[in-house]
């Protein structure tokens, strides 16, 4: 029963294998019929963005370098993005193997059950992008041997054999997520940090960047915080959910900032959540704690203050002159109940609004001057009691 099994998934990995080699050959006969202007890395769809005057060096994407930490339903779709964008060198982390029951996600395909994750990603992305370089690490980096490896590995492995551009977090647990942030605070690595929460419906991503911003141990968890060992929070047959067009949705986020950020342009977002429940997207900047318990944290933020400031300047708005300079009457074109709204506005935190507001009546003073000037309460009393 093995053998039929190991047999079926090597059929299926032929199979893929030969899938790809027609779909290369097939994409390359329509651009020659089409007579496109074809990118020298057929693989990066980024030119698109040049001719939109979005980015002017989308080739600088080929000598980047990104770290992807935890391959699994949002890690694994980040690294198929970036593949399909053309980066130069991805780097995986994992120590997790393909299970059944990641077949409700993205990426992973049945006949991979069994094998390392980092292991199945690096040869289904070399299909995606031969041109992309993968480097596969198959451990967990808080172990004490192995998040000296880590640290060393991020710091040196880059195209340019130096620190890696960005590092990506997409583990599903604290302690990783610690181990991370405390690497990235000492080697002074921007990374961006990203999660999913155990309903499925709400995630978020976050960029860190150590003396700047918060670093994850400036506002740590509850269970952190408290020193709990979260491994003691898990109930027994409760299995956190996981839904493909959540982990999609967070992992196109992680991405998409991920490219501004390598390419430089748009703006790259500090917190970005995101709710399904609601479809409710909370933006914020976490500024970093002075009294954090890391020591590189507090360190780099010295070093930051220590930066002279450069201000942005100020544009000048010169003096327009009005359209019809000879406005004789004085005439202004204003809204109707402009007055009204401002003065119902109450002030709401951002991302919030009003699910309605409370119309005021307007009170009639005649009315009430007449009302007063009727009989008092004794008087109507006297009145009923001689009847």
């Amino acid at each position: 029963m093995e053998e039929l099994q190991k047999r079926i998934a090597e059929l299926e990995e032929e199979l893929q294998k030969e899938r790809c080699r027609n779909a290369i050959t097939a994409r390359e006969k329509i651009e020659h019929m089409s007579g496109e202007v074809i990118d020298s890395n057929p693989y990066s769809r980024l030119m698109a963005l040049k001719r939109m005057g979005i980015v002017n060096n989308y080739e600088d994407i080929r000598q980047k370098t990104v770290a992807i930490v935890g391959v699994g339903g949002v890690g694994s779709v980040a690294a198929e993005m970036l593949t399909r964008c053309g980066i130069g060198k991805l780097i995986l982390f994992d120590y997790d193997k393909v299970e059944l029951a990641n077949m409700n996600r993205l990426f992973f395909q049945p006949y991979q059950a069994g094998q390392s994750k980092v292991e199945a990603a690096a040869k289904t992305l070399q299909y995606i992008n031969p041109d992309v370089e993968i480097e596969s690490h198959n451990y967990n980096i808080t172990t004490v041997d192995n998040f000296q490896d880590f640290m060393i590995t991020i710091s040196t492995s880059s195209l340019m054999n130096g620190p890696v551009d960005l590092v990506l977090s997409c583990v599903d647990n604290f302690e990783a997520r610690m181990a991370i942030n405390t690497a990235c605070n000492e080697l002074n690595q921007l990374w961006f940090e990203s999660g999913v929460s155990e309903n499925a419906v709400s995630g978020h991503i976050q960029f860190l960047i150590p003396g700047e911003t918060a670093c994850f141990a400036c506002a740590p968890p509850l269970v952190v915080a408290s020193n709990i060992d979260e491994k003691t929070l898990k109930r027994d047959g409760v299995c956190a959910a996981s839904l493909p067009t959540t982990m999609g949705i967070v992992a196109g986020f992680l991405v998409q900032n991920t490219l501004k950020y390598l390419l430089h342009f748009g703006d790259v977002t500090y917190y970005l959540g995101y709710n399904a429940l609601q479809d409710f997207f909370p933006t914020m900047v976490l500024k970093p704690n002075p009294n954090c318990e890391d020591n590189y944290c507090r360190q780099r933020q010295q070093e930051y203050q220590a930066k002279p400031k450069v201000e942005k300047p100020v544009e000048e708005v010169s003096d327009t002159k009005p359209l019809h300079e000879d406005n004789e009457w004085g005439i202004s074109l204003v809204e109707e109940y402009e007055q009204q709204e401002e003065e119902n506005a109450q002030l709401v935190n951002t991302g919030l609004k009003q699910a309605y507001t409370i119309s005021v009546q307007p009170t009639n003073s005649q009315n009430e001057i007449a009302n007063t000037s009727g009989p008092s309460l004794e008087e109507l009393m006297q009145q009923m009691k001689s009847l």
